[in-house]
């Protein structure tokens, strides 16, 4: 039997770090390409208490190791909102670089099975009706180019990558990860998402430049003003704790136009 016949339990495809006491909003975040749940399950400390945090964890890594990898942003997207917890409440879904199309993958599904998200922030990403303009072109590179691609680009802690028994194990998740990242576009006519939409990015970011970040208008169906944040294409890595001075208002925000549509 393949690896592909064994359904993942939900609470491995979707982390659930809720805060002390109960929770006003959940925040569901999607990693980058090559990332995993690991690494955001830090910011759980820098959160409101009463802020729900949820991270999608991507087949191949995790305890979804053994599973197939993934060949489309469907294979990343479908299972978390498939494995999303019933009682999340306020939701806002966050995706940081390739993350952000995955949660503009999430927020779609959940909004076709009428549980459309309350917000989403996207992170230094293109629009996702827009075509990649900084593709890695994994097909085309040795394991050494990739590492050497993917340290260029930052987000993966370097001692992982130069260590040969662990670079051989996330090698092929982050290969498959930016394959799919350079393929994906939407194509879906005039689609849009139902939620309001907030979009990040770091003022020195050389793979999703500022003037990019406003492309998420395409989407939204609103006119979005960025954030932008001192840094590269990791900027939140840099200053975590002045990223969540600007991330923090936002879902407030946020919560605040769920009560105001539920009241």
């Amino acid at each position: 039997m393949s690896a592909s016949s064994f359904a993942p339990a939900p609470e491995d495809v979707v982390w659930d770090l809720p805060g002390d006491g109960p929770h006003r909003l959940s925040l569901l975040v999607l990693p980058h390409a090559g990332g995993n749940a690991h690494a955001y399950s830090g910011w759980r400390a820098h959160l409101p208490a009463d802020v729900r945090l949820l991270i999608g964890q991507y087949p191949g890594r995790g305890a979804r190791f053994s599973e197939d990898l993934p060949g489309s942003v469907d294979d990343l997207a479908l299972p978390v909102a498939e494995a999303l917890p019933a009682d999340t409440g306020a939701l806002v879904v966050l995706g940081h670089s390739m993350g952000s199309l995955v949660a503009f993958e999430v927020a779609r599904a959940l909004q076709a099975a009428g549980r459309t998200p309350h917000g989403l922030v996207a992170s230094a990403c293109r629009a996702p009706v827009l075509p990649n303009q900084a593709p890695v072109h994994p097909e085309r590179l040795d394991d050494d180019e990739l590492v050497a691609a993917i340290k260029e680009r930052g987000g993966t802690d370097d001692g992982i990558l130069d260590d040969p028994e662990l670079r051989e194990i996330v090698l092929p998740s982050i290969r498959a990860d930016f394959a799919i990242d350079d393929a994906y576009r939407c194509t879906a006519p005039d689609v849009r998402l139902d939620c309001p939409v907030a979009v990040l990015g770091g003022d020195a970011d050389p793979i999703v430049p500022v003037d990019m970040l406003g492309g998420w208008a395409l989407v939204a169906g609103h006119e979005v003003t960025p954030e932008v944040l001192p840094g590269d294409h990791f900027y939140f890595q840099q200053d975590l704790p002045g990223f969540f001075a600007r991330l923090n208002p936002v879902l407030e925000a946020f919560r605040a136009t769920a009560r105001a549509t539920t009241a």
